[in-house]
């Protein structure tokens, strides 16, 4: 596999900003000498987390929330953002405990992700959590979650879900039950 030159960045500005994002326009040169802009969002530093909680009793446990891009609730696990001096195992088990009220002995990193490269910068970390205890802290929800079990056994009957539509939780799923594997 050959390896290209990274394009030079002749110049960034941002172009548009809301209270959440901040819109970048690069303008590249290429390797060939062919130049464009691309536009992406401005990388944050944050990164973020998703875990696949799997109970004793072979239950998974997600969440049913609100998704403003979708104008509808959403079924998928627990997610949020690693807060700053955290590392991304703790993100995880403090996530457990905001949104389904349980922590985790055991967390363990899948695999690091990123939704559209083109356009975000930002990784999230895809956790498999076994060995939960009750525990809960206050989350940033505006409502509480739905907490939907679903058994491991018939984890693959969620791909056909109709509110089961997130990328990253089908990725998830898909590389926890190959973790889970016997």
């Amino acid at each position: 596999m050959s390896r290209k030159t990274l394009p030079e960045i002749l110049d960034k500005q941002a172009v548009a900003q809301s209270r959440l994002f901040t819109i970048e326009a690069l303008d590249l040169r290429f390797s060939n000498g062919e130049e464009r802009t691309y536009e992406r969002m401005r990388p944050s530093g944050r990164n973020a987390v998703m875990i696949v909680p799997v109970t004793a009793q072979g239950d998974l446990l997600l969440v049913r929330e609100y998704a403003a891009g979708t104008e509808r609730y959403e079924l998928g696990f627990p997610k949020g953002l690693i807060d700053p001096g955290e590392s991304a195992t703790e993100a995880a088990n403090r996530e457990l405990k905001e949104e389904i009220g349980f922590g985790a002995n055991q967390i363990v990193p899948l695999k690091e992700v990123v939704l559209a490269p083109s356009y975000f910068s930002s990784k999230m970390t895809l956790f498999v959590a076994q060995d939960l205890y009750p525990e809960k802290l206050e989350g940033d929800e505006p409502e509480p979650l739905e907490l939907v079990r679903w058994p491991l056994a018939q984890a693959e009957e969620l791909l056909t879900h109709l509110d089961f539509s997130e990328a990253r939780s089908i990725t998830a799923l898909m590389l926890a039950l190959r973790y889970l594997k016997p």
